[in-house]
């Protein structure tokens, strides 16, 4: 079979749990994990030089998708890490400065609500604003909630569970004046809606590999400067000087050159990857339309590959037991899928219990095969 992850003749629709590996990041990830041998914290012989010399090629790649410079790149686990270090790790300056007040939303990724609700259980102060039945946040609501000891405000890229694109653009122009931090979760939207994190106004991003057609276990956090300096960050981690301090650790120099390369492609192919995910999108459409599908979050609003709905009637679990031969799709985030939970995501875009409790998420990537979705959606209609 051409791809790994075509398991018989199911077909892989989960790519916003977890992404296939693009050919050249594969390439990337065996060289480095196989050909080639050196601590890249190793400067008395050439296999550390080189090893070096290769992470700092892929962190000037990533770099390069949000119009950063490459030292202020901090590579990570993953988003989550990333996640916990801005957060948790502005709690230092935000207890010596007085600021301890921060903003976010009710639809954040869970690795961004818990650090939050950690902080808060430290006396910090938290407005947790809530999305509209779009699945997006007011950038006046943002305003609004700002104070003068606001530190830090936290809004995701990309709804993970819906694929509607926050505006972090409209977000970053109304905290203008206002000295807040700005961090942004882009685990979903890093690579693929570029334009809004090349705002400066971004003071730090988490990126994923896993979720960008890299392996998993490598991540960033992109910390820009204002001016000459960086952001207040304490380490979670001690134990080593690595990324200027702040993420101790012999660096993985497979993940991480595979991580840049998956930045690279990501930055390069773009436009391509996108038009290839509008034409499944639109058959996808074609197919489902006429089940009478609830699409959840604002189709205008959503990245073209990840598609949100329920079927009145119809339980999610029921559903992918129903297609599990045809497809692989998911009831929420696999963050949390353990345990089935309501999506805590539609529950505060105020969707119906009905909604919530039959959602499905399918997603799916540029080096997603053909689907018969006709097929699918004849084992879906078979439930009534």
């Amino acid at each position: 079979l051409e791809y790994a992850y075509i398991m018989t003749e199911c077909v892989y629709l989960d790519c916003n749990a977890t992404t296939p590996l693009e050919p050249s990041v594969r390439e990337k990830l065996i060289q480095w994990s196989c050909d080639e041998i050196g601590n890249p914290g190793s400067r008395t012989h050439e296999f550390g030089l080189r090893a070096k010399r290769a992470v700092q090629w892929s962190r000037l790649q990533v770099a390069k998708v949000v119009n950063a410079s490459s030292d202020e790149v901090l590579f990570t686990s993953g988003a989550t890490e990333s996640n916990n270090i801005a957060i948790l790790g502005l709690a230092p300056f935000g207890d010596t400065s007085g600021k301890r007040h921060l903003v976010t939303t009710s639809i954040e990724h869970k690795s961004v609500l818990e650090p939050v609700e950690m902080l808060e259980a430290r006396g910090f102060e938290v407005s947790v604003l809530k999305a509209d039945r779009t699945g997006s946040v007011s950038p006046k609501d943002i305003r609004s909630a700002l104070r003068p000891d606001t530190l830090l405000v936290s809004v995701m890229h990309v709804n993970n569970e819906t694929g509607v694109r926050q505006p972090i653009d409209k977000i970053a122009r109304e905290m203008d004046g206002h000295n807040a931090f700005f961090h942004v979760d882009a685990a979903q939207g890093f690579g693929k809606d570029l334009v809004p994190l090349r705002s400066r106004r971004i003071d730090l991003i988490s990126v994923s590999s896993h979720k960008i057609y890299g392996p998993v276990g490598v991540g960033a956090l992109i910390a820009r400067r204002r001016g000459f300096e960086r952001p207040p960050l304490t380490p979670l981690l001690y134990g080593g000087g690595q990324e200027n301090g702040l993420r101790p650790g012999t660096l993985p120099t497979a993940l991480i050159t595979s991580l840049g390369e998956a930045a690279r492609t990501g930055g390069h192919d773009a436009a391509q990857r996108e038009e290839c995910c509008i034409a499944i999108r639109q058959k996808a459409l074609a197919a489902l339309a006429p089940l009478g599908i609830r699409i959840h979050g604002d189709p205008d609003l959503c990245l073209p590959h990840v598609l949100n709905f329920s079927i009145e009637g119809i339980d999610s679990e029921a559903l992918m037991l129903a297609v599990k031969h045809l497809v692989a799709v998911s009831n929420g985030s696999a963050c949390t899928s353990q345990s089935y939970k309501p999506s805590h995501v539609l529950q505060a875009m105020g969707l119906p219990v009905s909604s919530v409790s039959g959602a499905i998420r399918i997603s799916w990537c540029h080096m997603t095969p053909n689907i018969n979705w006709h097929l699918l959606a004849d084992a879906i209609r078979a439930l009534r």
